[in-house]
């Protein structure tokens, strides 16, 4: 393989850009004396091959030869070529992609030409922030063909028709970057451009997928693209997404890389002397979560976290990020990163939600435009999550337990910003976590000894009742559907870890649960004021069990109002405030969903009458039938 040395005065990206006749290639390796191109591991440099270093710290050269689907690799010296890691090949850190042969992390880099997928509904529009209902899940384990393998990016795209019926308008991954491990939730990635490999579909066996893909494609008036690119099988994802009117949000992690890192990581990759763990390119010494924190003060560290996100916005067109543990950044000099990510990626895409995680006590901070803050325009809530969970256990306990309903109402106004800006789950990766001391599904902490009797069921309706009418962008974690209680793994081996989808469709339980949940997340779709910014809590009251949440529109009205009871007796004659004076509609009556359609459910027949009687602060009320462990959704009308 020869290489032509041009200076190409730093105008070249990083990384392997291919061209009509051949491809430009060019890394950051400041601490290198020889850069050169290899086509694998095994291969030795010879003299024709070498960069050229451009006087930046970065070298680049162009390779006539090389095009899509051809392997490279980067050998680099460092000062002292004697010592362990002081020469050796590398993968490149912007790498397309990677070869699934020899198996990571011995693998090759492979050049990929980044507008060679062919887009099939690029006229898709990204929903408002507002309109945002998420659902998070793990590639590897969500949908599972084969329990000897990881489930892999075509798997989540042929049961897509799945999430577009729930009702759902944004899928959220965990993290899809190459990690190490065989399998990981995806938090201690290495290779940032790339897709992990056990996620990819092998050439070979992409043509088995093809009979339930392309009837979907067709579906919306698009063509199966040829998907034996590993990189075009996850844009096939995101573009199928799309066409169900489902956007993408990637979980991209910038607050440490790794774990162990192997000889042709970025963490070695201009072979400079090591000391300690600070003589590294892109690290400090300082560890979070088995791996070590970025180097944020070097500029050329925060542009390659740029650099990687908006490259995924870019070259996948996906609809936003969230951004794993921001306070590590921040606490650890990372604020300009953050502030120059998200003004930069606003820029690129205003359309695209930037979510962050950040647990912070000054939780304003993160959506704080800069200087003043972060720039985020989004960050997770915990205060509803945790009250919710809270007192489900507290109801576990049986009718005689006192319960607490007041840090449910405390989490319902809790507001970060614009009534929007919190994103609210009772579930995710973390609190359903096999392995984790304390991890629960709400259906097992529904009723722990048996999650789909009807003390589970009922009361894990309330919860999700709860979380769907409340102020924010609501979450889903995979599973919580369908009334899961098995806590999840990444493990695909782990067979009793994983969402028992033929269970979910056999149990008639879990399917009228699964009923539920599609018609609570097409009312928050169809009624206006569930989305807005406008909330109350008009009646706590744990003696009761009871609470009143109050929804409405400034200057429209549009009112909704949610009752849930925690008691485990049906309550009659209760009279609760309401906004106006007549007729009001029972628009969802979770006790229907018991036994679906439950031949006699316990309500109010469809509607009730409000009267001009004052209550909770409002002109009208009217009494009631709140059904045991009950959820109702009330609209004028």
């Amino acid at each position: 393989m020869v290489v032509q040395i041009s200076d190409l005065g730093g105008k070249t990206p990083m990384g392997a850009t291919p061209a009509l006749t051949g491809t430009y290639f060019r890394c950051w390796a400041p601490s290198a004396t020889r850069v050169a191109l290899i086509q694998d591991a095994s291969a030795t440099p010879l003299a024709g091959d070498a960069l050229h270093p451009l006087g930046d710290g970065s070298w680049a050269g162009f390779a006539p030869n090389l095009r899509d689907g051809d392997t490279y690799m980067f050998w680099i010296d460092g000062p002292d070529p004697t010592q362990k890691w002081g020469s050796g090949a590398k993968r490149d850190p912007q790498a397309r992609e990677l070869a699934l042969q020899p198996a990571f992390p011995a693998c090759a880099c492979v050049v990929r030409d980044p507008n060679g997928y062919a887009w099939q509904f690029p006229q898709w529009r990204t929903p408002e922030f507002s309109d945002l209902i998420l659902y998070q899940l793990h590639v590897g384990t969500w949908h599972i063909a084969d329990p000897a393998r990881h489930g892999t990016f075509l798997d989540v795209a042929a049961h897509l028709p799945y999430l577009a019926a729930l009702g759902v308008n944004a899928i959220q991954l965990l993290p899809v970057q190459e990690f190490e491990s065989q399998f990981s939730m995806g938090y201690n990635g290495v290779d940032y451009f790339s897709p992990e490999g056990d996620y990819l579909v092998p050439p070979g066996e992409v043509a088995s997928y093809s009979a339930v893909l392309g009837p979907l494609f067709q579906q919306f008036g698009g063509t199966l693209p040829p998907l034996t690119r590993g990189i075009d099988q996850l844009k096939c994802l995101v573009d199928l997404a799309h066409a169900h009117g489902i956007a993408m949000i990637f979980d991209l992690v910038y607050n440490h890389a790794g774990g162990s890192f192997d000889d042709g990581s970025l963490f070695f990759f201009d072979c400079r002397p090591r000391g300690n763990n600070n003589d590294s390119l892109y690290f400090t010494d300082q560890g979070w979560a088995g791996g070590l924190i970025f180097a944020y003060w070097n500029a050329d560290v925060r542009q390659f976290l740029i650099d990687n996100a908006a490259f995924f916005l870019r070259e996948y067109r996906i609809d936003g990020i969230r951004y794993d543990e921001v306070r590590v950044i921040s606490d650890n000099g990372g604020r300009q990163l953050c502030q120059d990510l998200t003004s930069t990626l606003r820029f690129l895409k205003p359309s695209a939600i930037g979510i962050a995680e950040y647990w912070d006590p000054d939780r304003p901070t993160a959506v704080t435009p800069p200087s003043a803050g972060l720039g985020f325009d989004a960050e997770l809530g915990d205060g509803l999550r945790n009250a919710v969970r809270d007192v489900l256990t507290q109801a576990a306990a049986g009718e005689t337990a006192s319960i607490d309903l007041d840090p449910v109402a405390s989490g319902l106004v809790a507001v970060v910003g614009e009534g929007w800006q919190l994103v609210q789950c009772l579930e995710n990766q973390d609190l359903t976590y096999w392995g984790h001391g304390d991890a629960a599904r709400v259906a097992g902490l529904a009723d722990p000894s048996d999650a789909t009797s009807w003390f589970g069921r009922s009361r894990a309706r309330v919860a999700l009742a709860i979380l769907l009418a409340a102020r924010g962008i609501p979450a889903l974690f995979m599973g919580q559907e369908t009334l899961e209680w098995h806590l999840w793994s990444d493990n695909p081996a782990l067979v009793a870890n994983h969402i028992d989808w033929a269970a979910a469709a056999s149990d008639k339980n879990r399917a009228d649960f699964l009923r539920f949940t599609q018609d609570m997340i097409r009312a928050r779709r169809d009624w206006t004021a569930l989305r807005g910014p406008n909330l109350r809590v008009s009646r706590v009251n744990s003696f009761d069990r009871v609470l009143v949440l109050h929804r409405w529109l400034e200057g429209l009205g549009q009112d909704v109002i949610l009752v849930i009871s925690l008691d485990e007796h049906t309550k009659f004659g209760y009279r609760i405030g309401l906004p106006l004076a007549g007729a009001w509609r029972e628009v969802l009556n979770s006790d229907v969903y018991d036994n679906f359609p439950n031949p006699q459910p316990t309500g109010n027949g469809g509607g009730l009458m409000a009267e001009g009687v004052p209550c909770d602060g409002f002109p009208a009320s009217a009494t009631m039938v709140i059904p045991a462990n009950g959820a109702l959704l009330l609209v004028p009308g």
